[in-house]
């Protein structure tokens, strides 16, 4: 299993001014990545991958503190990317690992994965730190995303 997060609240982004690559967590979106990191500790066992945005690393770094690993930035889970970056890590990573990224690349990614066959269970759920949960079959260029199945924000 893979796991795909959408960032955790993170203010306003009429209200910031300037560069939208560090605007940060809010309160609240810092309690979220922190319950979301207490979800997905067990299962944590892969690479911990996000969009260089200050706000996908700091949604993640709970979850990396908890298991003792780095967020590793990676270009594919920036905004305006579009779905074949992240569909080329969830066919090549590892079980066990947490992408997170934007609320418009999940939802074209999970979009793009339906096309391709795979079954969404459950009504999707795109709120901030809401969590995908990815299965499949195999790694690497013949892997198939089998199920999706989104979990509600902790907030």
């Amino acid at each position: 299993m893979l796991y795909i997060v959408r960032h955790a609240k993170a203010g306003s982004r009429r209200e910031w001014v300037g560069d939208d690559r560090p605007r940060p967590l809010t309160p609240d979106g810092w309690r979220q990545a922190a319950l979301v990191g207490e979800r997905l500790q067990p299962f944590a066992t892969g690479s911990l991958l996000s969009s260089p945005y200050l706000r996908c690393m700091q949604t993640l770094q709970p979850l990396a503190d908890l298991v003792g690993r780095v967020v590793e930035p990676d270009e594919r889970l920036a905004e305006e990317t579009g779905f074949a970056g992240a569909l080329e890590l969830l066919a090549t990573l590892p079980d066990g690992s947490v992408l997170c990224s934007h609320g418009d690349v999940i939802p074209d990614t999970i979009g793009a994965l339906e096309r391709r066959g795979c079954r969404i269970l459950g009504n999707p759920e795109w709120g901030k730190a809401s969590v995908w949960v990815i299965e499949r079959t195999g790694v690497g260029p013949t892997s198939t995303i089998t199920s999706a199945t989104p979990t509600a924000p902790p907030l």
